[in-house]
């Protein structure tokens, strides 16, 4: 499988902007349709907004902009006509008014609305901003109060709170459509681009995911070559430094002869650590995270550690002239534990059968060369313990057949005693590697009690290499390259009926990214195929498990627990990629969609009608005599969109079986779907919204009647 590169197909960033650009308190705002001039349906609320005023989003969707569900008795006629005239108008609306949330509480709102451009140049899109300023206006009132009593004492009146909250409030707003907002002497400066033109407003479209010039993508070419010169630097640190420490030890000539090298190893390392500091790496939700902090704090919290020991430059101690040879080397022995990197990039490395071998081969020729280390430490140390009348070690038995034995008084390996450190390490790799592969054949072997101990380990770690290494390296790749295969199997079908059916390149690719997204996605499992074997029992419980972001719905809030289960049976999960189509507008509806993760747009003849994120109930009102659903709009998706789908056909009979529960779902499910795509709903819709506007129109006419009255 190709290394996860995380989602970073074109995206809709319009509400990650608004999102990120609003802080915690300011949160509340609505989007609205601007091109049906009918009400300025709203197609999409924020989470703050639904807290703010008490209504739930199923409640508020497609409501008109004017947000009449929100007036009362202390409302503004005023206010309520001048935003009226700013909607038709499609210009921006900046003032405070009472509202009454759906608990019938008041409470005043700094309401702030802007109209949204597309690249046209045309509005589509209300946004309205909601900010509650009860308090900040409570005291305002009473600074009036005391205003008042002051001016009639000769004092003059200082600058209100609320005038500062309202400043903040609109250049939160504001700042997303590119203005910077100054009140100073009753001005609003604009922040022009250097040919003079206005600002643009927010542009409704689809855009590519940023990143700074200086981070490195996890998965590019240049990264990928740099972690195998890793790689090779780790192998280089894991042959030298238990060399260095064994057979070099306090020969300064010839510990000085790597210095070069060894320097160069650890640039390499302190390189590496900042690289990683400035790599993407992918959440576990399966985003690249592009921000410089969070791979910061995740690379602190991970890797960082290891990485720094490792790059510590102890061999700049040789500039200082410091002889601490054999201490150096042992302090070096912490950079082995950069071999726990290599662990954490199996996968990379997993994926073609040459590297695994290649690694299986080089992973047990270091412990060969490690063992060999220890081999020679073995006979050094019993040598030096045992310095007079001693001849049966393994070195002195070497000494003797290569006719350069050593001498018992002039210490080991000194000045004309002994082989040479090259002909004594071939030969305690040639012995290590003939035990942990055979028996070996005596010709360099153990004579000591210590010998022998540690020539028993050496052959019992054979005997483990072969069981775990070379016994079970056709299974290992078997069992890592059948998915593999059944991938490339999967991908040249694709290919093949592509070829044989003559499909156009945009379809081409279109199928190859959703395959090659969904495989990522899942690993090629089918959850239904590798289901089916187990009982109904265990089925409905792991489906149930599955499946209980959406059972936990208020819909299903009255079900049973029987019912729960039979239903859990017939949801399954499903996945759209950017730009792909849900559903087309005249499709017969096959399920309800519940949208786990992502954004996905209601369009109907090029129009917004809905804007659905996570948490959103897509479907239509059921009957239980018209059971044919014709969907009223399209429904295409802007990100990465994980779904999940209730058949209509399993749920109409699940609701066969539990008719107690029918009637209570067909009622309730008309309130919680976010957008109703039965055909004909939107025409209802549409009725209501004229309804109100026409009874709002009659009780202003008879209030102006009124008014006109009184002042005759």
């Amino acid at each position: 499988m190709p290394v996860m590169k995380g989602l970073l197909a074109p995206q809709n960033t319009f509400l990650d902007t608004i999102a990120t650009r609003f802080d915690g308190t300011h949160s509340n705002f609505i989007l609205a349709n601007a091109q049906v001039s009918k009400g300025f349906p709203i197609v999409y609320c924020s989470d703050g907004f639904c807290e703010l005023t008490g209504f739930s989003r199923a409640e508020v969707m497609q409501k008109s902009c004017a947000c009449k569900f929100l007036y009362g008795p202390e409302t503004s006629e005023t206010i309520i006509l001048s935003i009226e005239d700013a909607l038709e108008e499609r210009k921006e609306f900046k003032d405070e008014i009472m509202f009454y949330k759906k608990t019938a509480v008041l409470f005043w709102c700094l309401l702030d609305i802007v109209p949204i451009k597309n690249e046209k140049g045309d509005v589509v899109l209300f946004l309205a901003s909601f900010k509650d300023i009860t308090d900040t206006k409570a005291k305002t009132i009473q600074e009036d109060k005391k205003e008042g009593q002051y001016r009639r004492r000769g004092r003059v009146k200082t600058g209100s709170p609320f005038s500062s909250a309202r400043l903040r409030s609109s250049t939160v707003l504001y700042h997303i459509s590119g203005h910077l907002h100054s009140r100073e002497k009753s001005k609003i400066k604009l922040n022009k681009n250097v040919f003079g033109d206005p600002p643009a407003l927010p542009e409704y479209k689809v855009a590519d995911a940023k990143k700074s010039k200086f981070i490195l993508l996890h998965y590019s070419t240049f990264k990928a070559g740099w972690d195998w010169l890793i790689l090779l630097a780790t192998f280089y640190v894991a042959v030298t430094v238990p060399y260095n420490v064994c057979f070099i030890g306090d020969d300064d000539d010839l510990t000085r002869s790597t210095t070069v090298s060894d320097i160069a190893v650890e640039i390499l390392f302190i390189i590496d650590i900042v690289f990683n500091f400035r790599t993407t790496y992918v959440s576990k939700s399966g985003q690249v995270i592009f921000d410089a902090r969070q791979i910061c704090i995740h690379y602190l919290t991970t890797w960082f550690i290891i990485d720094l020991v490792a790059a510590l430059p102890f061999d700049l101690l040789y500039a200082f002239k410091v002889s601490v040879v054999s201490v150096v080397h042992l302090l070096k022995t912490v950079r082995l534990l950069r071999l726990l990197r290599l662990l954490q990039k199996m996968d990379r490395y997993s994926q073609h059968s040459t590297v695994v071998l290649t690694l299986l081969m080089s992973m047990f020729a270091l412990l060969a060369h490690w063992m060999a280390c220890i081999w020679y430490i073995i006979g050094k140390m019993e040598m030096e313990a045992n310095a007079y009348n001693w001849d049966i070690g393994w070195l002195h038995e070497l000494g003797k057949r290569l006719e350069s034995p050593y001498f018992a008084l002039e210490g080991v390996n000194g000045t004309g005693s002994g082989p040479s450190i090259r002909s004594v390490y071939v030969a305690s790799l040639y012995f290590t590697l003939s035990s942990l592969t055979s028996v070996g054949f005596g010709n360099v072997s153990a004579n000591t009690d210590t010998e022998k101990i540690f020539s028993i380990c050496v052959m019992l770690i054979g005997a483990l290499m072969h069981a775990l290494v070379f016994g079970n390296v056709t299974a290992i790749i078997q069992r890592m390259y059948s998915r593999w295969s059944q991938y490339h199997t999967r991908t040249k079908d694709l290919k093949d009926f592509i070829r044989v059916h003559h499909l156009p390149q945009s379809l081409k690719q279109r199928m190859l990214e959703y395959f090659q997204t969904t495989w990522s996605v899942n690993n090629g499992i089918d959850c239904n195929e590798l289901l089916k074997d187990f009982p109904d029992e265990l089925r409905s419980d792991i489906t149930m498990h599955l499946n209980k972001e959406i059972l936990e719905l208020s819909l299903f809030a009255s079900a049973s627990r029987g019912c729960l289960r039979s239903l859990s049976l017939h949801i399954k999960t499903s996945f759209c990629a950017p730009g792909e189509y849900l559903l087309r507008q005249g499709d017969a509806l096959q399920a309800i969609f519940f949208v786990c993760s992502g954004s996905m747009e209601v369009l109907k003849d090029g129009m917004v009608l809905a804007i659905l994120g996570k948490g959103d109930l897509i479907g239509a009102n059921l009957s239980l005599d018209d059971r044919v659903i014709k969907t009223n709009a399209d429904v295409k998706a802007l990100t990465y969109c994980d779904l999940q789908c209730v058949n209509l056909k399993g749920l109409y009979e699940v609701l066969d079986l539990y008719p107690e529960y029918s009637h209570h779902f067909i009622q309730d499910i008309q309130q919680d779907l976010t957008y109703n795509l039965r055909e004909g709903h939107e025409t209802h819709v549409s009725t209501i919204i004229m309804c109100e506007n026409e009874r709002d129109g009659l009780v202003r006419g008879k209030r102006r009647a009124t008014r006109v009255e009184l002042g005759g």
